[in-house]
């Protein structure tokens, strides 16, 4: 029987979540749920300039808000914590010297200058530099001298001189095979005792006993290396999954120049959590070729290892914007009206408690609007109206609307009708403007027109009517009276 699935997201806290370590995490959740695996979140911090305990909180938020959970890390703990790498080196320490013990690690004395010119020699030579095994050829009496002396040094792998090419299994990749000549003894651990990435990667991996690493395939030159540290420490190879890289729609690497790239800055913009995950998922993988909504339930079920694409994938912001309308349009009132509040009561619109106090007056608002945006961001915008005092009309909307000749006599017939309603509903408001037109002499295109910029301030509003009966009889009067007196007779 196979050992049960523990795969791993290992973000360096050195800056915000971009959207290909939110791939890369969600790629993982999901093989793991699918599989009834675990997945274990730990974060690689062992860059101390850049990381920062504001950069961990961010990507946690990130991942809680997308919606992964995690069964050991940060925040819920297992039996393999610490999660922080600067909180492991009692792990390393015990790596290094079974290394040491076994032959697989050595010490390097060559300094800084030293290991310059043999770069230099190397440039002018045939180009190539791996470091030449200087320290791997000392003595053994003088490498003990020198380490009793307290010399600086680094550790390096004793990479193996005998063995064949490295061949990465990889699951979505196929077969890489890499030439054993082409790797050199690389940095274990630095000369401030700090691990090298290649190093604790291992380390870590091997402890927590991963089974399977889904990563970007930037780290696949790393690959060969880690394997090599894996072999000297006598642990089981994992299984690799290369992921391919995320392109903008130029062709080139995404990054900000495209848009938006950390989740943080999706969700600011206006995005459902759901929709980022499921256009993210699909970036690389899909369920069968043809189907666009994957909600993550159904992500979890269906996810396989063998559904990823080898080729780059584009991100694509129309085909969000979609996908996000769509999600928006499949949420209840309820859920809708919560999510739109949010963003009024984020704008100083509205009190605290005003939805729960105007609860049916929400729901009929989510339905007016709903249908109409693609992005949270827009709510705003198009409800603005409904909650201001002081109406501020677009220049243009008076210029072309209620400057023309007509305007005024439209918006008076408009004001009287209303003013005449005995029940203030949007059929009662419907039925009494759709009068007005016929007696007027014009299309009820224009007479809507007109009242839509006299009560919204704007051309575009939600429906009319029904906006006229959210926004009450006083103030819809109010602006019908305010508005004669900027409109043209």
């Amino acid at each position: 029987m196979s050992d049960p699935v523990r795969v791993r997201f290992a973000p360096s806290p050195t800056g915000a979540l971009h959207v290909g370590g939110a791939r890369t995490a969600i790629y993982n959740w999901a093989f793991a749920r699918r599989n009834g695996g675990t997945l274990v979140l730990r974060i690689d911090d062992t860059d101390p300039g850049r990381s920062t305990p504001e950069n961990t909180a961010q990507i946690l938020r990130s991942l809680e808000w997308l919606g992964l959970d995690w069964d050991e890390g940060p925040g819920v703990g297992g039996p393999f914590g610490p999660y922080f790498q600067t909180e492991r080196q009692d792990h390393y320490a015990r790596a290094l010297e079974r290394m040491r013990a076994n032959g697989t690690a050595y010490p390097c004395f060559c300094s800084a200058d030293e290991l310059a010119a043999k770069r230099d020699l190397a440039r002018a030579g045939d180009g190539v530099f791996g470091y030449d095994r200087t320290c791997r050829r000392l003595d053994p009496a003088v490498v003990a001298a020198r380490l009793a002396a307290g010399e600086p040094r680094v550790w390096r792998l004793a990479a193996p001189e005998n063995r064949g090419d490295i061949v990465v299994k990889d699951a979505v990749r196929g077969e890489t095979v890499f030439p054993a000549g082409t790797m050199d003894d690389l940095v274990l651990v630095r000369s401030d005792g700090s691990p090298a990435y290649n190093f604790a990667t291992v380390v870590d991996d091997a402890t927590m006993q991963i089974t399977h690493v889904i990563r970007g395939d930037d780290h696949l030159s790393n690959t060969p290396r880690q394997i090599l540290i894996f072999e000297a420490l006598g642990q089981p190879v994992p299984l690799f999954a290369h992921l391919p890289m995320i392109w903008g729609a130029d062709g080139k690497k995404l990054s900000k120049r495209h848009g938006a790239t950390s989740v943080e800055a999706f969700r600011d913009a206006g995005y459902l959590p759901e929709a980022l995950l499921n256009h993210l998922a699909l970036l690389g993988w899909s369920l069968d070729g043809e189907t666009t909504i994957v909600p993550p339930d159904v992500l979890k079920m269906q996810f396989s290892l063998e559904r990823i694409s080898r080729n780059p994938a584009v991100f694509d912001f129309e085909k969000l914007d979609w996908m996000n309308g769509a999600y928006l349009r499949a949420l209840d009132s309820e859920d809708f009206a919560a999510q739109a509040f949010l963003w009024i009561e984020a704008a100083g619109l509205a009190p605290a408690g005003d939805l729960a106090a105007r609860h049916d007056w929400y729901l009929a608002l989510a339905s007016l609007i709903k249908e109409r945006i693609k992005l949270l961001t827009e709510v705003v915008p198009a409800v603005r109206f409904l909650f201001v005092d002081r109406l501020d009309i677009d220049p243009e909307a008076l210029d072309q609307v209620l400057a023309k000749e007509g305007a005024g006599a439209a918006l008076e017939a408009v004001r009287q009708a209303l003013a005449s309603l005995e029940s203030w509903t949007s059929e009662a408001i419907e039925a009494a403007l759709r009068s007005i037109p016929e007696s007027l002499g014009v299309r009820p295109k224009v007479v809507f027109q007109i009242a839509r910029v006299a009560i919204a301030g704007s051309t575009v509003s939600p429906p009319l009517f029904e906006s006229v009966a959210l926004l009450g009889r006083e103030v819809t009067l109010t602006r019908l009276t305010a508005a004669l007196c900027l409109a043209t007779p």
